[in-house]
């Protein structure tokens, strides 16, 4: 997994990235914790998210934020921060412009950073949010929430309380053609020490289900595109014999003449 250095606004970004092959492998961009309490893109959690994409055939991007390893800036609080993640999503859709789906995944701090960019990138088809700071953050813009996603965190959580994060995504599921996943770790802590294997296979089985379906929708777009020329090929051999018709009926009535 060589280094892998990013223009972004405040300079280099470092970051790492797994490649797919295929021209139409799906992308996941993968944010970390919050950079002044030691949140980077090797945190364990990110870590794990990571390879739960990568053994899903993704193309992978996940990077330090301003100020951390060897990125360059100082800590914006925020709005460097989601500058940085828009730079780091533009470079992974750069590298893979056919790519047939698009997900963005945050641990705590990482989260409210990538749902500022989900309200900003129509493009993004789904999301996952580990441990959400809902109780710390303003996530209020989220108004409405553009894509499906899960939610997710430890009920051992003293930092982020699992109610605040069950109160988040009940909100979000009141909009119209939106849902959102809710689940939650038993015996999980912030840092699901001990329980990422738990949150893989969560997270790896939401995944698996929503990749499922969008090929299943996938197959049904193209059968209705298939009828829909069926369709109008059959209305233009109409509109051709109608014409033959009108053709013929003309030069009978000629020869009468």
């Amino acid at each position: 997994m060589p280094e892998l250095i990013i223009n972004g606004p405040a300079g280099r970004i470092e970051a790492r990235y797994h490649h797919e092959p295929a021209n139409d492998s799906p992308i996941a961009l993968i944010l970390h914790p919050h950079p002044q309490f030691g949140g980077t893109m090797n945190n364990q959690v990110v870590y794990t998210l990571y390879h739960t994409f990568v053994e899903r055939g993704f193309s992978v991007l996940r990077f330090n934020f301003r100020g951390v390893g060897r990125s360059q800036g100082i800590w914006d609080g925020g709005p460097g921060e989601l500058s940085d993640a828009a730079s780091a999503l533009d470079w992974l859709q750069i590298v893979k412009p056919d790519a047939k789906s698009c997900w963005i995944a945050g641990v705590s701090f990482g989260t409210w950073i990538a749902m500022q960019l989900l309200m900003r990138r129509p493009e993004v088809e789904g999301f996952i949010c580990v441990a959400p700071p809902s109780n710390l953050y303003d996530f209020s813009f989220l108004a409405p929430c553009p894509s499906s996603g899960l939610m997710i965190n430890g009920d051992k959580d003293r930092v982020v309380p699992s109610n605040s994060v069950g109160e988040l995504s009940q909100r979000l599921k009141t909009q119209r053609g939106i849902k959102i996943t809710h689940q939650v770790i038993p015996g999980a802590n912030h840092f699901f020490e001990n329980k990422t294997e738990d949150l893989k296979e969560a997270v790896g089985a939401y995944v698996d289900a929503r990749m499922e379906q969008a090929e299943i929708d996938r197959v049904k777009e193209k059968e209705r595109e298939r009828e829909k020329e069926r369709e109008r090929q059959r209305q233009r051999e109409i509109e051709r014999a109608e014409e033959s018709t009108g053709a013929g009926t003309d030069d009978a009535g000629a020869d009468a003449d």
